[in-house]
């Protein structure tokens, strides 16, 4: 690990979209019947955080392991301060995280060498958060996911990180939808919310689904609203609005009765999400079913329906 390393003055903007704890317990999914993981891909068993989002274990350098989060919403990988204090990273700069609930200003640090499973990522500059904020010791973001699948077995109760081949391509999946890439999300742009067009980012580090103000205008005169309070991973909080969705369509499927927070939140601002109607879809969605794969190298999401699921009209429906 880095020692003694001579602090540069640096600036950078960085995306970090964080949680939201105000949805209903997860849907109770049976195991997906799924193709095992070659010894090539990187297995990690899971662990529930108090959010119902996921820890892995996490190596840096030969230290470790500790729990990180897998945050498909997080442009970058993000260390806990306690931990880096405690392998001595010296801090070589300085930017900004924009998350869900506000932008603040953070301490960036070097990190050599970071290992999840068998894959090992190197040279990475990641900030720093409160860990009783993040509430693990740090965050697996897209900078480590790029490239790859993120299979997520939500039966089995753990995660795959590989090329699509070797996960069994398509296999298994009822619905395949083809994403668009910007900012190194990956967004459905062909979902319908109650009738709305709406753009889909899947966000795993958030256990509930936040839609922006396009979104909240377009559904206004239809909906009625409760409040609630956005907690970020930066320690900051967001009033909302809570408005429950009928339906979520995105191709063949759908999802009712769905509840959602509105905020005019700065991570829509820095993903250029503002003016069309927009999503950030969260863990307790994502529970639904059995097995969701994000294909970042092929801009695919894939998605393994629960046993039982109704067809209406060539439609597969999943009540929340």
């Amino acid at each position: 690990m880095p020692q003694g390393r001579p602090s540069s003055v640096l600036s950078r903007t960085l995306t970090l979209l964080a949680l939201a704890s105000i949805v209903p317990p997860a849907f109770a999914s049976e195991p997906a019947t799924a193709p095992f993981p070659s010894p090539a891909d990187e297995l990690v068993q899971l662990q529930r955080d108090r959010h119902d989002r996921m820890t892995v274990p996490v190596l840096i350098g030969s230290n470790g392991p500790y729990d990180f989060l897998i945050d498909t919403g997080s442009e970058r990988t993000v260390l806990s301060r306690q931990v880096a204090r405690g392998l001595g990273l010296p801090v070589t700069g300085n930017g900004v995280v924009v998350g869900v609930a506000g932008s603040q200003p953070v301490e960036l640090v070097d990190v050599d060498e970071i290992s999840l499973g068998k894959r090992t990522y190197y040279t990475l500059t990641a900030p720093l958060l409160e860990a009783e904020h993040i509430g693990a010791q740090g965050i697996v973001g897209l900078d480590s996911l790029q490239d790859q699948r993120v299979l997520i077995d939500f039966g089995a109760n753990r995660i795959t990180i590989g090329d699509a081949a070797s996960l069994g391509g398509t296999k298994g999946f009822e619905i395949v939808v083809k994403a668009k890439r910007r900012s190194g999300q990956l967004i459905m742009t062909n979902a319908i919310i109650d009738g709305v067009h709406t753009d889909v980012v899947l966000d795993t580090g958030s256990d509930s689904s936040i839609g922006n103000l396009a979104l909240r205008k377009a559904m206004a005169r239809r909906k009625r609203t409760e409040q609630t309070t956005l907690f970020s991973v930066t320690g900051q909080a967001l009033n909302a609005d809570i408005v429950m969705a009928s339906t979520i369509e995105v191709e063949r499927l759908q999802i009712h009765n769905t509840p959602l927070a509105f905020a005019d939140s700065p991570a829509f601002h820095r993903l250029d999400m503002v003016k069309r109607p927009a999503i950030l879809l969260g863990m307790a969605q994502m529970r639904m079913f059995r097995r969701v794969a994000i294909d970042f190298a092929t801009r695919r999401v894939l998605f393994d329906l629960p046993p039982g699921t109704a067809m209406p009209d060539q439609h597969r429906s999943i009540r929340f």
